[in-house]
């Protein structure tokens, strides 16, 4: 099921994910880490969260430094 959000709450959902994104190393920053921090926003915002710093701390759960 698809949940719908208003244009505000997409708007907030982009600055956190914008805020997790920058705050990687550029080693860290693959596509599959946006898409896990993506994932954890969208996740988290699902069971009603819309405090910025909550949804943010959620984004960078399960992220992985990249090996080289």
């Amino acid at each position: 099921m698809m949940s719908n959000y208003s244009p505000e709450e997409l708007a907030s959902f982009r600055t956190v994910f914008e805020d997790a994104i920058a705050s990687f190393s550029p080693m860290m920053l693959t596509t599959s880490n946006r898409l896990q921090v993506a994932q954890n926003i969208l996740a988290c915002a699902a069971t009603g969260e819309r405090d910025q710093s909550e949804l943010r701390l959620t984004a960078l759960a399960n992220v992985k430094a990249s090996q080289t």
